[in-house]
C-alpha cells in the first residue's frame, strides 16, 4: 500500500485538492528558521486569506522540529519526518474532520477499531469542553480521555491555535489496557485541530474570522503501525538504511538510530538549499552533523562519511523529491566533517594548555569561543 497515495486519494475523493509540499524553507519574513508542521506554510490561509486552491485541502509536508532532538533515538521521533495533512478553511467543522478520520483508518487503513483511543479537550478558564468531538466520538464508540494541556494546539506563543482531538492506536501485546496519558503503549497517530482562535502576546485569545480544521498525521509513525514495527527505523522507508549502516558502522542501537537520522536529515536540509555556517538554518545543519560525527568518532576516528555509499543519498533525494545532485551534497557534508575534524585538533592543543587543566568558569568559555572559535559543548566534550 502506497500509504500517502491512499490518504491523498481519500481526501480528493471528498473535494480537497491536492497542494504541493514545499520545502523545509518558511516563506520570506517568516521568524521560524524551519517549517515544523504541516499547516505552516498555510498559516495566512487559515488567518482568512482566500487559498487559490479553494477552502479544502490536501497535502504532504516534510517539517523539521529541533525541539525532538533530545527524543530523537527512540523508537517515534525524527529531525525531518513527513506530515500527511488535510485543511477546512472555513468549510466544514469538527464532527465532520473526525469521521473522516475515523473512516479512513478503518476502512482505509484497516486499523481494528478496538485499538484505537481519542482524547478531546476537556475545557479550561478561557475555552469550554469541546462538547461537538466529545459527542462524535461518543456516536462513533470509541473510548474517550479528556485533558486540557495535551489538547491545545498551538504552533508558537502567540498566534493560529485552537483545541485539538488526538487519535492514539494501541501497541502493546493482548488487549488494551490505560489510556494514552497512563501508558505509553498507546501511541499518537492523528492529531485534528479545531484552529478557532488567534492568541496574543498578553496570553488573551481572539475568535479568527473562520472556524478551520488543521490535522497532521505522521508518515514514518503511521507506516510503523501498519507494519507491525516496533520503531520506524526497522519500516520500508528506512529500508536501505538499517542495511547498509548497521554493516558499514558497528554502533549500539541509539547512537545508530540518531547516526541514521541525522545523516538523513543533514541530505534533506542541504537538498533544500542550506549549507553549514554558525548562524540560522546554517547552525542548526552544522550541529546535526557535529553531532553524528561525534557519536561516530567515540570509538573509532577514522570513520568518515566518505564511506556512505551513493545509494543512501539517492534513495533519500528520490523519497524527498529533491532535485540537488549527489555529488554537491556529498562535497557538502564532507567538506563540513573535514573542518570539524580540524577543530577538533585545534581545540585538543589549546584545551591542553596548563591554563585549562581546572574547572572552567564563564571567562574561560568565552575566551575558547571568541579567540579560537570552540563552543563550549564542544569544549566540554574534549575535556
Amino acid at each position: 500500500m502506497n500509504i500517502s497515495r491512499t490518504f491523498i486519494d481519500f481526501f480528493s475523493d471528498h473535494g480537497h485538492v491536492p497542494t504541493t509540499g514545499s520545502t523545509l524553507i518558511p516563506r520570506l519574513g517568516d521568524p521560524v528558521l524551519f517549517t515544523t508542521s504541516g499547516m505552516h506554510p498555510l498559516t495566512p490561509y487559515l488567518e482568512g486569506e482566500p487559498h487559490p486552491l479553494g477552502r479544502r485541502l490536501t497535502g504532504v509536508q516534510r517539517c523539521l522540529r529541533t525541539t525532538d532532538l533530545d527524543e530523537v533515538g527512540d523508537s517515534t521521533h525524527l529531525t525531518v519526518f513527513e506530515m500527511l495533512g488535510s485543511w477546512s478553511l472555513g468549510d466544514y467543522g469538527s464532527s465532520q474532520t473526525l469521521r473522516w478520520g475515523y473512516e479512513l483508518l478503518t476502512t482505509g487503513f484497516g486499523l481494528d477499531p478496538k485499538n484505537l483511543y481519542v482524547t478531546v479537550f476537556g475545557g479550561d478558564d478561557q475555552v469550554p469542553l469541546d462538547q461537538e468531538s466529545l459527542r462524535t466520538w461518543q456516536e462513533l464508540g470509541l473510548p474517550i480521555e479528556l485533558t486540557t494541556d495535551d489538547n491545545w494546539w498551538s504552533n508558537g506563543p502567540t498566534g493560529p491555535c485552537g483545541p485539538d482531538s488526538e487519535i492514539f492506536v494501541w501497541t502493546g501485546e493482548g488487549e488494551p489496557e490505560g489510556t494514552p496519558t497512563t501508558d505509553d503503549r498507546w501511541v499518537e497517530v492523528w492529531n485534528h485541530v479545531m484552529m478557532r482562535y488567534r492568541r496574543h502576546d498578553d496570553n488573551s485569545l481572539e475568535e479568527l474570522k473562520q472556524q478551520n480544521i488543521d490535522t497532521g498525521l505522521g508518515l514514518e509513525r503511521l507506516t510503523m503501525l501498519l507494519e507491525g514495527r516496533s520503531s520506524v527505523y526497522e519500516t520500508s522507508l528506512f529500508e536501505p538504511w538499517m542495511r547498509i549502516i548497521p554493516r558499514l558502522w558497528k554502533l549500539d542501537e541509539r547512537s545508530r538510530r540518531i547516526v541514521i537520522d541525522h545523516l538523513r536529515s543533514s541530505i534533506v536540509i542541504v537538498g533544500d538549499g542550506v549549507h553549514p555556517s554558525n548562524t540560522g538554518r546554517g547552525y542548526v545543519l552544522r550541529r546535526l552533523i557535529r553531532r553524528m560525527l561525534t557519536i561516530l568518532w567515540r570509538d573509532d576516528e577514522s570513520r568518515s562519511l566518505s564511506d556512505v555509499p551513493v545509494e543512501l543519498f539517492e534513495h533519500t533525494l528520490n523519497h524527498f523529491h529533491q532535485g540537488e545532485t549527489v555529488t554537491l551534497i556529498r562535497r557538502i557534508l564532507i567538506d563540513e566533517e573535514i573542518r570539524f575534524s580540524n577543530l577538533l585538533d585545534r581545540g585538543r592543543k589549546v584545551l591542553s594548555h596548563e591554563r585549562f587543566h581546572k574547572s572552567l568558569d564563564d571567562t574561560d568559555y568565552e575566551y575558547l569561543h571568541e579567540t579560537h572559535g570552540l563552543p563550549r559543548e564542544l569544549v566540554d566534550s574534549l575535556r
